[in-house]
């Protein structure tokens, strides 16, 4: 078992946060002395608090750079594969 006060902000991680659970991706942007502000790339993405010592089934990988690019010109793209028609 990991927990969310090992992981840095600013990063990029796949994580499971159950056992059996389904892989998500995470961005920790804020840390205090007891808690950690998440953004969660869920549909929709979430924002949200989680305590220090709060468990984490597994830590897959911290993505890097380049992974992340590339998650990145996919991610953003989204609107593109829906046909998002705002111009109506």
């Amino acid at each position: 078992m990991y927990s969310y006060s090992l992981l840095e902000t600013g990063c990029y991680y796949l994580i499971q946060e159950k056992e059996n659970s389904p892989i998500a991706l995470i961005k920790p942007t804020v840390e205090s002395d007891h808690c950690i502000f998440i953004t969660r790339y869920d549909e929709p993405m979430v924002t949200e608090w989680r305590r220090k010592n709060d468990t984490i089934h597994d830590i897959i990988e911290c993505l890097t750079d380049e992974s992340v690019k590339s998650w990145e010109k996919n991610y953003n793209n989204e609107d593109a594969l829906y046909g998002d028609d705002d111009d109506d």
